[in-house]
């Protein structure tokens, strides 16, 4: 193979690689807990918290923040896992993401 198809491929790699992470910035992830629920985009900023007040009583604060720690995690999982499987096809490249 000599260069210039090399050089032509890693940049059709590059192309396909930067629209998947694109797609996946561009997706909102919901994690629940109990009344807690936030969605993130895939770039992992916090969209929105959810909370269902009439659950909630003026005690419960540490409980809420528990849930609010329980439910972010979760949508930062949901995020990992769908990096993974869009972006896994292209192998471990440090520093790209």
């Amino acid at each position: 193979m000599n260069m210039q198809a090399m050089l032509k491929q890693a940049q059709a790699l590059q192309k396909d690689m930067l629209k998947a992470k694109e797609e996946i910035d561009n997706t909102e992830f919901v994690g629940e807990s109990s009344f807690v629920k936030v969605v993130m985009m895939g770039d992992k900023s916090l969209k929105s918290v959810s909370i269902s007040a009439d659950t909630l009583d003026k005690d419960d604060i540490e409980a809420l923040q528990d849930m609010l720690v329980v439910a972010v995690s979760g949508a930062n999982k949901k995020i990992d896992q769908e990096t993974e499987k869009k972006m896994g096809k292209f192998g471990n490249i440090p520093g790209l993401f």
